[in-house]
C-alpha cells in the first residue's frame, strides 16, 4: 500500500485532492455528473464560482473556445489550485465542456490558428503601463486567483496568471488578442480598443504575453525541486491519551485556542464506528487566521490548524499537514512567509508534545 494511505493525515488531505484527480475507468457518465465530481466544489454547481473562477459569465463563455476549455481541464494551472486532469479521457473532458456550455447562451469563440507577430519591446512597455497593475509585473496574476470570498461580489474574477504554463498551453494567440480587444463584461477586464490602444498595440502585448512561456518553464522547474513532504510526522513516547493532552497543552502554550477534539473519521463513516485510535485536535489563533486569510482566502480549506494523533500496534505518532508544502501549491510569494510561520508553530507544538 502507498505510504500516502498509511498516513491518516495525508489520507485526509488527499480527500480534497482526489475530488480533482481521480479518473473514471469506465464509460464516461454525463457531463453533469463529471462536472459535479471534479469541478463543482470550486466553480459551483451552476458555474457561479467560489474557490474557482465563475464559468457562467456570458462574457467569459463568449470569449473562449471549446478547445481552450478542454485544454484548461487537461493541463490545469500549475502553481494554482486548478489541477491537471490527466486521468480523464478526451470523451469525458468533451462531456464536461458541453455541460459548462449549458451555463450560458453566449456563442463560443471560434478560435483560429493565427500567430500574432508584434514588437516585444513595445509589448513589454505597454504591458507594464496597461496590464501589470492587475496581472502582475511578471504576469504572475492577482493574489488568490478566482477567490471571491474576501472581495466584493461585483468583482467576480481576480486577474489570472499569464505566465502560467497551463494558461499558455490552452490560450491561442487569437484568444488572447480577442480578450484584449473586447474585454470581458462583468469583470475588471475592459476592452483596450475602447481605452485607446490600437490593434498593433494589442498585437505587441500578445507577443509579449506569449514570451512568458520561457519563464513559465523555469517556474515549473522550481516547483519540481520543492523538497518538502506533504506532512509532518513524529513518534511519541507517550500513550494515545497522554499525547493528545500534550498536544493541547503545547498549542495553548503557543497562544492557540483549542476548538475541538474528535476522531479523524468523524463524519466520514457511520456514527459510532469511528477508529478511536485516530484523533484530531483542532486549534486556532484568530489573529493569525485572519491575517492568513487576508493574504489568500484559499488557505481556509486547511484551517483552523489541526494535529492528528494515531496509535497502531502500540506505537503512537503525531502528525499534521505541512504548511510549507501547501504554500508550494499556490502562486503567492507573500503566502510563503505566513506558511513558514505556521510550519514553525506545528513543529514546535509537535516537538513539545512528543518530549
Amino acid at each position: 500500500m502507498s505510504s500516502l494511505y498509511r498516513n491518516p493525515v495525508a489520507r485526509c488531505f488527499s480527500v480534497f485532492i482526489s475530488l480533482f484527480i481521480s479518473g473514471l475507468v469506465h464509460a464516461a457518465p454525463s457531463g453533469s455528473a463529471l462536472y459535479g465530481q471534479h469541478c463543482a466544489s470550486c466553480h459551483g454547481y451552476g458555474g457561479k464560482g467560489g474557490m474557482g473562477v465563475p464559468l457562467a459569465l456570458d462574457s467569459f463563455q463568449g470569449s473562449v473556445s471549446d478547445d481552450y476549455l478542454a485544454k484548461t481541464i487537461r493541463f490545469g494551472r500549475p502553481g494554482r489550485v486548478m489541477p491537471e486532469f490527466r486521468h480523464l479521457s478526451d470523451a469525458q473532458i468533451k462531456s464536461i465542456v458541453k455541460h459548462v456550455r449549458s451555463f450560458s447562451s453566449a456563442t463560443p469563440l471560434q478560435d483560429s490558428a493565427l500567430i500574432v507577430t508584434g514588437n516585444l519591446v513595445r509589448g513589454k512597455r505597454l504591458f507594464a503601463q496597461r496590464c501589470a497593475s492587475c496581472h502582475g509585473v511578471n504576469g504572475e496574476g492577482g493574489k488568490g486567483t478566482g477567490v471571491t470570498f474576501s472581495r466584493p461580489r461585483e468583482l467576480p474574477i481576480i486577474a489570472p496568471a499569464l505566465n502560467n504554463k497551463g494558461f499558455l498551453a490552452a490560450a491561442s494567440d487569437s484568444l488572447i488578442k480577442s480578450t484584449l480587444m473586447k474585454g470581458r463584461v462583468g469583470t475588471p477586464m475592459q476592452s483596450f480598443l475602447k481605452q485607446g490602444m490600437t490593434e498593433q498595440d494589442i498585437d505587441d502585448v500578445v507577443s509579449y504575453v506569449r514570451s512568458f512561456e520561457a519563464s513559465a518553464v523555469h517556474a515549473a522547474q522550481r516547483e519540481a525541486k520543492h523538497g518538502d513532504s506533504s506532512t509532518i510526522v513524529m513518534d511519541s513516547p507517550h500513550d494515545l491519551k497522554t499525547t493528545i493532552e500534550q498536544v493541547k497543552n503545547a498549542a495553548l502554550a503557543k497562544n492557540f485556542r483549542i476548538i475541538r477534539v474528535q476522531e479523524l473519521e468523524q463524519g466520514l463513516v457511520e456514527k459510532g464506528s469511528e477508529n478511536k485510535n485516530e484523533v484530531m485536535v483542532f486549534f486556532c489563533n484568530f489573529e493569525t487566521l485572519n491575517n492568513v486569510l487576508a493574504i489568500d482566502p484559499r488557505l481556509g480549506l486547511f484551517l483552523p490548524c489541526r494535529v492528528t494523533v494515531v496509535e497502531r500496534a502500540g506505537k503512537v505518532q503525531v502528525m499534521s499537514i505541512n504548511p510549507r508544502y501547501l504554500s508550494s501549491l499556490y502562486n503567492n510569494a507573500e503566502l510563503d512567509t505566513a506558511c513558514d510561520e505556521m510550519y514553525r508553530n506545528y513543529i514546535e507544538i509537535i516537538e513539545e508534545a512528543t518530549l
